[in-house]
């Protein structure tokens, strides 16, 4: 037979890959190539041990490869998740939730935002760019926490953050920290500052918010060159915040309470929009029984009367510069309306621009807020109510100004008084109109007014 013939025999059933094969050609025993080479029979070629050895040792050296491969994945994937879960400071829920965000970005699957997500985690590498090494010039803010610096974040576009940055000696710690987390990753309201999201890396605990461009409320009222706010805006700066706290008090399965509601914890942003800020302290209500959640809130109730009188003072809550009667605003206030001098004490700049009507309906909340007994207190429903009536009420005077003297400065040159019923331990009189629920005496001998005596409303008359 002449040509030319290629077999490949298997060896013991073994499977072997063929990387190549390399063909040529024999001559015969006088070393002439042009002529065809008779093949002998064939028989099947019987291979020296040497080469049986070098082909398992190729076999086995393959197989271990590709195991090793798949354990070099395995463990690579292993080692990555164990590294951010020792990152991680919070429940394993919360750990879970940054792992599966991980797993969803390694995949392509996760396109959103780091706005969009519920709470980012950032490496401290990345807040130090955004913060120039936590430049001091970027400080924007002293608080208990530690400093606030302002950064930028690279996202899908530059966006403008808060970055709180706690202070190793701060009272304030880990716990804080991750209660503030806890809390605001679960709540998204537009009377609540945002949590974008966190750093917990090298002994750092960063919290990322969004940035409020008109910074706090207090630096609005006192100690600052910023102007005064007109008195409109201060009353829906105050409507917002008490919308807040009321959706922590009643919008939410578990009742939250904030327990450190003040002035610098209100935060603004471009639109004067009020957010509350600052839960390292809040406690939230697992019970959320009627009588625990009553008892609880009115805390927060209290705290948000002394805002109140913040906003129509200018003062501080505790200022112990002053005379020793006057060192707390909130009894200073109170003495003030027993003597009818409540007057004399409100923010210069708001002498004349307040409605006599609107300012009563103001002063009854904020006394009703500021009552030593809790159950005296009302709920933040009601307070929101009550604001939203007295900015109504400023609003149908600056317009009945207004058709007066259009285009004009309307200024109030009625006495702002504000009566105590002392029979019943803090009842207000008032001459609003009774479409809001309050009356003049028909009679003339004196008025009425609504109480807000838990969530009930009831009329009480004091005499003139």
């Amino acid at each position: 037979m002449h040509g030319t013939f290629i077999s490949l025999v298997p060896i013991n059933n073994s499977d072997v890959i063929l990387n190549g094969i390399e063909v040529f050609k024999l001559s015969d025993r006088d070393g002439n190539l042009a002529k065809p080479y008779s093949l002998p029979a064939f028989h099947p070629p019987k291979f020296k041990t040497t080469k049986r050895i070098f082909i398992a040792i190729g076999f086995g050296t393959g197989i271990f490869a590709r195991f090793s491969l798949i354990a070099c994945v395995v463990f690579g994937k292993r080692r990555k998740t164990k590294r951010y879960a020792s990152n991680c400071p919070l429940s394993s829920c919360w750990c879970w939730f940054r792992l599966n965000s991980y797993k969803r970005k390694q995949t392509g699957k996760m396109t959103s935002s780091i706005r969009k997500e519920q709470c980012h985690h950032f490496s401290l590498a990345e807040i130090k760019i955004a913060t120039n090494n936590f430049h001091e010039d970027l400080i924007i803010g002293l608080g208990g926490f530690g400093n606030v610096y302002k950064g930028q974040i690279d996202d899908e576009e530059t966006m403008t953050v808060a970055i709180k940055r706690l202070n190793p000696e701060s009272r304030q710690g880990a716990h804080e920290f991750r209660t503030e987390i806890e809390m605001l990753s679960q709540l998204r309201y537009i009377h609540l500052v945002s949590l974008i999201g966190y750093c917990n890396e090298k002994g750092e605990m960063i919290l990322v918010y969004d940035y409020m461009t008109n910074g706090t409320l207090r630096e609005h009222l006192y100690d600052t060159n910023n102007d005064p706010l007109p008195w409109k805006k201060r009353l829906d700066i105050c409507i917002g915040v008490a919308q807040g706290l009321h959706y922590l008090h009643r919008g939410v399965k578990h009742t939250i309470i904030h327990r450190d509601m003040k002035t610098t914890n209100i935060l603004l942003d471009e639109k004067w929009v009020a957010k509350v800020s600052d839960f390292g302290l809040s406690k939230m209500d697992q019970n959320n029984t009627a009588v625990s959640t009553m008892v609880k809130d009115k805390s927060d109730v209290y705290s948000f009367g002394v805002v109140l009188l913040e906003v129509l003072c200018a003062r501080k809550a505790l200022n112990q510069k002053l005379e020793e009667e006057e060192w707390n605003l909130a009894h200073w206030a109170r003495k003030c309306n027993e003597r009818g001098t409540i007057s004399e004490i409100i923010d210069p700049y708001l002498k004349g621009k307040i409605a006599p009507v609107c300012f009563k309906v103001f002063m009854q909340i904020a006394e009703s807020c500021t009552r030593d007994q809790g159950i005296q207190r009302p709920t933040m429903g009601d307070v929101v109510e009550k604001l939203k009536l007295a900015l109504e009420l400023q609003e149908n005077a600056d317009a009945e100004k207004e058709s007066i003297n259009t285009g004009g400065e309307h200024i109030y040159l009625d006495t702002l008084s504000f009566c105590i019923d002392a029979a019943n331990d803090g009842l207000w009189a008032t001459n609003v109109h009774n479409e809001h629920g309050m009356t003049s005496d028909s009679t003339g001998t004196g008025l009425t007014c609504s109480s807000f005596e838990m969530d009930s409303i009831t009329s009480h008359k004091i005499f003139s």
